[in-house]
Order: C-alpha cells, then sequence, then structure tokens
C-alpha cells in the first residue's frame, strides 16, 4: 500500500471478536435507530456519492440509506458475527456493497480512493483514536468528505466525571470496548481536517452518560 506520509497505522489486520457485543448490538442498534438516530443516518449520508468507506460497518444498519449517487460502499468490520450480518445488509443494500474485514487504525484501501468515509458509533470504540482518524485523512480524496455520529464527552463538568468513572471501570468491558468521554471532534482538528458542520444532540433526550451525541461533516483540505 502506498504510504500517505501521515502517521504510520499498526499493522492490526484479522479479526476482533466480541460474541456478547455482537449479539446484543443488532437489538440496541433498533432500539435508537427507533428513539430517532435512523432519521440522522438517513441526513447524514444522504448527500454522499462516489466511493464511500464506512468504517465499523456493524451489521449494516446504514446501507438502506445510501442514494444513487454511491457507486460503491466498501463496509470495513472486524467483528465476524457483524460482519456476516452486514454482507447479508449488503446484498439487499439499494448500491452496491462489499464488505471486507478490517480495522479503522489500518483501512485495507489504497490512498485517495474514497469520496467519503464514514463513521456512526465506531471512534468511541477504536483502539487508537488519532490512528483512526489517520487513516481515514490517508484514504479520502483531497476534497472528500468525513461524516460522523458519534456520542461524545459531556459538555458539563458532572456528567463527564461520570463519563470518565465509566470509562475507567465497567463500560468498555460490557460494550465492545466503547468510551463515553471522547472527543472526536477534537481529534479530527489534530489529524487535519476541516470541520464543515455539527449538530450537538442528546439521544435520549433525558441527560445521562450515554445521551450525549453530535452529528458532523469535515473536509479533507
Amino acid at each position: 500500500m502506498p504510504s500517505s506520509g501521515r502517521s504510520a497505522a499498526p499493522d492490526l489486520r484479522g479479526n476482533a471478536a466480541h460474541p456478547v457485543f455482537a449479539r446484543l448490538y443488532a437489538p440496541v442498534r433498533r432500539i435508537l435507530d427507533r428513539a430517532g438516530f435512523a432519521a440522522r443516518r438517513q441526513r447524514l449520508l444522504a448527500e454522499l456519492g462516489g466511493v464511500v468507506v464506512e468504517v465499523g460497518a456493524g451489521d449494516g444498519g446504514n446501507f438502506a440509506h445510501y442514494r444513487a449517487a454511491v457507486t460503491q460502499v466498501v463496509a470495513v468490520e472486524p467483528e465476524p458475527r457483524l460482519r456476516a450480518a452486514a454482507g447479508s445488509a449488503g446484498s439487499r443494500a439499494p448500491v452496491p456493497v462489499v464488505v471486507v474485514a478490517g480495522v479503522a487504525e489500518h483501512l485495507p484501501i489504497v490512498d485517495a480512493r474514497a469520496d467519503a468515509v464514514v463513521f456512526t458509533l465506531v471512534l468511541c470504540s477504536v483502539n487508537q483514536l488519532d490512528r483512526a482518524v489517520d487513516e481515514a485523512f490517508r484514504v479520502l480524496r483531497p476534497g472528500g468528505r468525513l461524516v460522523l455520529a458519534e456520542h461524545v464527552r459531556a459538555p458539563g463538568r458532572g456528567w463527564a466525571r461520570v463519563q470518565d468513572v465509566l470509562d475507567a471501570t465497567i463500560w468498555p468491558r460490557i460494550s465492545g470496548g466503547c468510551h463515553l468521554g471522547r472527543d472526536p471532534r477534537a481529534a479530527l482538528v489534530r489529524g487535519g481536517f476541516e470541520i464543515v458542520s455539527e449538530e450537538p444532540y442528546r439521544l435520549p433526550r433525558r441527560a445521562s452518560p450515554v445521551s450525549f451525541h453530535v452529528s458532523l461533516t469535515a473536509r479533507k483540505p
């Protein structure tokens, strides 16, 4: 794979099995979608076109929301059960979908291949946030877009402290490595992206350690 000149990603090929998390993923996703996340997926993905790299595709919950302007989705998923489910969802998608094994820190995509990169509820659980952002930057063409919808660090000290405690104790163990208190926006800026638009929101609306989210679009200069 050609070198991009940015930080080298670690060699993290292969499967990352989380069987309990994989079994819970689809029911939890459906709950979130009914609570309003499906509409946010749809809005976030509606303007994309060309080749899209979706990182951490899960069971393929985004696939139905891509429009005809998308010529191909390359969906990267490390968890084998979820990858199989994504393959099934991809066969029913309205656009061509290829599902491949891989991790966010080492995307199996050549430099500048993608017109867009998509993260939905993924950056909370990657092992190395900055490396994942570097990889997204590498595979995007200049002018390409990155879109994400993630739960993020709470804006107030109180909930942020609760998130920190949970992240240091039980939460990553029961949620497939998820961390509640990360700041993906700051990581994108560190990685060289230009923020185009962002919308913070709560889902569910009542405040809790897991309810703080953002939908965001960024651009590779």
